[in-house]
């Protein structure tokens, strides 16, 4: 059973409001209806199998797929009539699996690399406080750097241009414990400040830390929502749906 939309949080409306939304790549349907909402401050985990339409639901809120239908709003702003060269430009930041970091630019150049899309962005020195690992390989080439040093870069480049939704795709993937213990360490921080976050991971223990809701996925649908605290109970749900 899907979750109710939920009501406006201190009477703000959502920043990201996805109804009925469906996807494809080429003719393959690959999101099959999907709801939910974010709002301001919020950071909110999808959690599912692999293949359940995690990462698509990201690349639609982008713009990444080839066909996209339903209703799209971000700050009330139909998402469906923006062009892909204009999605960041809202305040969408996207950080991939992939990372897409660039081999031929060193640290700092792969930093200095998105446009400041609105005020209100880390400066570098800020960044460098937060990422002193990144700091230390400033003049080193972008894959140079180990994975976890290639995530956090992934993530601080995004943190300059002033975005109010950050889009994380698997940030622990394949990642050292005392890696995964850091990345947790920074969203923490950026919770803090007021970061908006739509978070897909499949470690939904290590979600718990930072989230404030989960949405359960499968075969291209929102199963359910429920907060954070209610995690406990779900254990079963989860284990069941995800199995693990």
């Amino acid at each position: 059973m899907r979750e109710p939309a939920p009501s406006p949080i201190g009477g703000r409306a959502p920043l990201l409001s996805l109804r009925d939304v469906k996807g494809w790549y080429g003719e393959s349907l690959a999101l099959h209806g999907i709801d939910l909402d974010i709002f301001p401050g919020e950071t909110v985990t999808l959690v599912g199998r692999n293949g359940v339409g995690k990462t698509t639901t990201l690349r639609a809120v982008m713009g990444l797929l080839s066909r996209r239908t339903g209703t799209m709003l971000f700050e009330g702003r139909d998402l469906l009539k923006v062009p892909l060269h204009r999605t960041a430009h809202l305040g969408i930041g996207y950080v991939p699996e992939e990372r897409g970091i660039f081999a031929s630019l060193t640290v700092e150049e792969n930093l200095l690399l998105p446009p400041i899309v609105a005020p209100g962005g880390m400066s570098v020195e800020e960044i460098y406080a937060l990422f002193p690992n990144l700091k230390e390989r400033r003049g080193s080439g972008g894959t140079q750097l180990s994975g976890g040093e290639q995530q956090m870069l992934a993530i601080a480049r995004i943190l300059r241009s002033g975005v109010k939704l950050l889009l994380l795709d698997e940030p622990t993937e394949g990642l050292a414990p005392v890696i995964v213990q850091r990345i947790g360490e920074i969203l923490e921080v950026l919770k803090s400040r007021g970061m908006t976050v739509l978070l897909v991971e499949q470690n939904f223990r290590f979600a718990a830390r930072i989230a404030d809701r989960f949405y359960l996925m499968d075969h291209g649908r929102v199963l359910d929502g429920f907060p954070v605290g209610e995690l406990p109970a779900r254990m079963g749900q989860l284990t069941e749906t995800l199995g693990v």
